[in-house]
């Protein structure tokens, strides 16, 4: 087995760069594509990024990349890797597939070739007379055709890595948590500052911050499907949970605050704040945006808002921000980060931003308006 193997992390549209950076951070270098960041790595990497990416949305193992443009090629192609190495004799290997801008347009031809010509590959190197039993550990395969270039990878996440596992109850329009650790890591906080969202819904990005804030690795409650791969020792993952454990801060005091109009939404957050592990180290509270009241002289709000996608509610979404942006006049010393899709937010919330970015929430698209705090 090679001790380097090359990973893909993949990432929403304009998170790219921020996953590339927790890339860096982790030891490695990477190479920053559209939709995600590729880079190569020891085997040791494949736990370490499960358990630390908070952007990125999975973890894939490449295990070739080749051009096919007939049938013929992808089969014969795809039969000549080294499947044997990563897949277990009992292994269940489902195919999913994709192709844009290929001359092998018919993803379900491309799945069924792939997946004939991985079996005949491990019934060769198992040594296995009939079809393959596929009882055992997963293996999500897939098979990904760019202008006629073929990258066959198997998921190493399982479920996404937005998945946490802390999500007891969510609201109607839940922001993902993937999602709310970028637009947390896209500001300047640090956890010794003052944090508020005051649209906390089932508090996400309260909980991504207390996560930041503490350096709680965003994987460390959940499994992930390599966890049963024989190729990636167990002591790879031991060493990765104890890393991730050895780095947790969990003395770092925190002055995070979430508030809600909806007071069963409350409830929630401090459910999932508690599944988390952070039970006690954020406040949320119900009230109105109107009520907010800042008496620290500097702090941050970061927060997704309802946006007033239906024309019914663009009235009241006007007002809302309308009445955030008074309220920060009063305070110019507080730096101001908010997402939405609303058009005419500058113009309702009464300022130019300092910096906007442009952003998808799931398959909206969306603004994320920065305003710096002035120093005093």
């Amino acid at each position: 087995m090679a001790q380097t193997v090359k990973l893909i992390a993949t990432s929403a549209m304009g998170l790219e760069s921020l996953v590339a950076n927790e890339v860096r951070d982790l030891g490695y270098e990477p190479t920053v594509d559209n939709g995600k960041v590729v880079f190569e790595a020891p085997i040791s990497a494949i736990p370490r990024c499960n358990l630390w990416l908070r952007v990125a949305d999975r973890v894939k193992l490449v295990i070739g990349e080749f051009k096919a443009i007939t049938f013929d090629e992808l089969f014969e192609k795809t039969k000549g890797l080294p499947w044997e190495k990563y897949i277990s004799e009992e292994g269940k290997f489902p195919v999913s597939g994709k192709s844009h801008k290929s001359t092998l347009f018919s993803v379900s031809d491309c799945q069924a070739i792939v997946k004939k010509a991985i079996v005949e590959r491990l019934k060769q190197k198992h040594g296995v007379a009939s079809r393959m039993p596929e009882s055992g550990e997963m293996y999500k395969v897939e098979v990904a055709l760019l202008k006629d270039i073929a990258t066959l990878t198997i998921d190493t996440s399982g479920e996404g890595l937005h998945k946490r596992g802390y999500r007891v109850g969510q609201g109607d329009a839940p922001l993902k948590e993937t999602l709310a650790a970028a637009l947390v890591q896209l500001t300047n906080w640090t956890p010794n500052d003052f944090f508020m969202d005051p649209f906390c819904g089932s508090g996400t990005i309260a909980i991504e911050a207390a996560l930041i804030g503490q350096n709680i690795a965003p994987g460390f409650n959940r499994a992930f499907a390599s966890e049963e791969w024989a190729f990636i020792k167990q002591r790879l993952w031991d060493e990765a949970f104890e890393e991730a454990e050895n780095k947790a801060n969990y003395d770092q005091p925190l002055h995070i605050i979430g508030t809600d109009i909806d007071h069963k939404m409350i409830e929630i957050s401090k459910q999932n704040a508690l599944e988390a592990g952070l039970g006690g180290l954020i406040t949320f509270k119900q009230m109105q945006a109107a009520d907010i009241s800042i008496k620290e002289e500097n702090g941050y709000i970061v927060t997704n808002p309802p946006y007033g996608e239906r024309i019914k509610d663009a009235t009241y979404v006007h007002e809302l921000y309308n009445t955030l942006g008074k309220i920060m006049k009063e305070h110019p010393t507080w730096s101001v980060y908010l997402l939405t899709s609303y058009k005419k937010f500058e113009q309702a919330y009464g300022s130019k931003a300092t910096k906007r970015r442009k952003l998808f929430n799931g398959f909206i698209e969306t603004q994320y308006y920065q305003y710096f705090g002035k120093k005093r």
